[in-house]
């Protein structure tokens, strides 16, 4: 390589990968010890492995970048050896001379366009694309992670092949990637000032090495022990579980925690399966269990088994044991009763604070499209979380508000299945007792007067017609009870119905 490659006075400034290839084919040697049957097999048998290990777990793609249009078809052969057909794709240009061997590569226009559009979706193959200048520069598919690379580059040609695999990419999958990786397999990178003949501040931070990444790893997780794994440590379960919470109930510390955890999880996702992972793997499921926990008691809103990467949500599947199912006895249907009995459990003040506030949250996010009156309460028992959150309330105070709330859903329940008033008609009843302080009477007998418009205008949250028609019947029957505030009433009356619409 630095007799027939580095040292072609040619080569100096190269701008784009036709002069890298005419170069190349002066380097004779280089591209047959490159085209070797013994390295291609070697390489490809690699690429398989380590694809099958590190990329394809995290959902994401690669390309291999051949010396040669040859080589691609050499290394299409030596993977299939090794991975299902289907899995790898070529993609080259197509010459009137090739041989037999590179021909049946050949793709129609119809058909590379077809490869492109499916390499950019997940879960589909192909996952390698097989290349050697197509695709390098120009192809935008955030997917591409890894870029398995035993083609001589330089300069410009390199800087647009590193930039094809750091494209960020997240899905609703829960995969979320920051950066790409490169697996070098002719040394480019042992020299990379060399390699990118640019400014020393142009090349610095371009590419890390492996090593790089381990040793923060390293010193992620020695932070870790030292700030955050001690908060539970030598504690019972509850009592763990009540420490941690206590522990980052504010909101600038809990978020530091988050970033930090992040950034230590898409570290351990570039690096896992390595064995140098081995020592750190206890403590890292301890935080991600420590984070586990803080999200689904601080943002209960937040699917939290989505929010972990994909190696990470491994260890926390792993992790997690139940015992075998039995056949049910009794049927609880989650409700006010339900709730009471949280407070009633034999746990610390503040888990119970969370276990209430986390299904107050999934009983509102079940039921209040079917019982919008069910809205206030939701929202009432967020505020309480933020000012709990924010230490503006004291663990007694918080479960004394809560279970004051949990009370006024068992009296709205019973209230509802005593009257025959539609869904629409008892929430605006419990609104006028609740917001306005009405005697419960009056307020069902003028929600049962706005019964009929509801049912006169059933599509009013998504007509506007029906909506203005709605509005001036409310005006009439409210206006009667609050001729001032009307309008306004009738606004947020409206506003609470479309919500528990959304």
């Amino acid at each position: 390589m630095e007799r027939e490659f580095w040292q072609v006075a040619e080569l100096e400034g190269v701008a784009d990968i036709e002069e890298i290839n005419r170069v190349l084919d002066r380097a004779v040697t280089l591209k047959n010890m490159l085209k070797s049957k013994d390295r291609v097999e070697a390489v490809a048998r690699f690429v398989a492995q380590h694809f099958q290990a590190y990329v394809q777990p995290m959902g994401y793609k690669a390309f291999l970048v051949a010396v040669d249009r040859e080589a691609c078809c050499l290394y299409k052969e030596a993977l299939d050896r090794h991975l299902p057909p289907e899995v790898s794709q070529v993609v080259i240009s197509p010459g009137h001379n090739d041989p037999p061997a590179v021909k049946r590569y050949h793709l129609s226009e119809e058909q590379e366009a077809a490869v492109r559009k499916a390499f950019r979706k997940p879960d589909e193959n192909p996952q390698i694309l097989i290349v050697t200048e197509k695709l390098l520069t120009g192809y935008d598919a955030p997917i591409l992670y890894a870029m398995y690379l035993d083609k001589p580059m330089r300069d410009h040609v390199l800087l647009q092949a590193i930039a094809r695999v750091n494209r960020p990419y997240e899905d609703q999958e829960g995969r979320r990637k920051t950066s790409g990786l490169i697996v070098d397999f002719v040394g480019i990178f042992d020299n990379l000032e060399r390699a990118l003949a640019f400014d020393s501040q142009d090349v610095e931070g371009v590419v890390e090495d492996l090593e790089v990444l381990k040793g923060r790893f390293a010193d992620l997780m020695a932070r870790g022990r030292r700030e955050f794994l001690p908060v539970s440590v030598g504690k019972e379960e509850d009592k763990a579980v009540e420490a941690v919470l206590e522990h980052f109930r504010d909101k600038k510390r809990r978020e530091g925690f988050y970033a930090y955890f992040r950034e230590l999880e898409e570290v351990y996702e570039i690096l896992s399966p390595d064995p140098f992972l081995r020592p750190f793997l206890e403590d890292y499921q301890r935080l991600v269990e420590m984070y586990r926990l803080l999200r689904s008691a601080y943002e209960p809103h937040v699917p939290v088994d989505r929010s972990f990467l994909r190696k990470t949500a491994e260890i926390v599947q792993k992790h997690t044991h139940g015992r075998p199912p039995q056949e049910p006895k009794d049927t609880y249907e989650i409700g006010p009763e339900a709730l009471l009995a949280l407070t009633q459990a034999e746990k610390p003040d503040t888990v119970k604070v969370f276990n209430l506030l986390r299904e107050l949250h999934r009983l509102v996010e079940a039921k209040g499209r079917e019982a919008p009156h069910l809205i206030p309460i939701g929202e009432r028992a967020e505020a309480l979380r933020r000012a709990f959150e924010e230490r503006q309330l004291s663990s007694q105070q918080a479960l004394a508000e809560l279970e004051g709330l949990v009370r006024q859903l068992k009296e709205a329940e019973e209230e509802r299945r005593r009257t025959r008033l539609s869904r629409e008609a008892f929430a605006v009843a419990w609104w006028l007792r609740v917001q306005k302080g009405w005697p419960p009477e009056e307020a069902l007998d003028l929600a049962a007067r706005v019964e009929d418009s509801f049912r006169s205008f059933p599509h009013w949250a998504t007509s506007s017609a029906q909506e203005r028609e709605l509005r001036r019947e409310l005006y009439k029957v409210l206006a009667k009870a609050s001729p001032k505030e009307v309008v306004a009433w009738v606004n947020e009356l409206l506003s609470l119905l479309r919500r528990a619409a959304e």
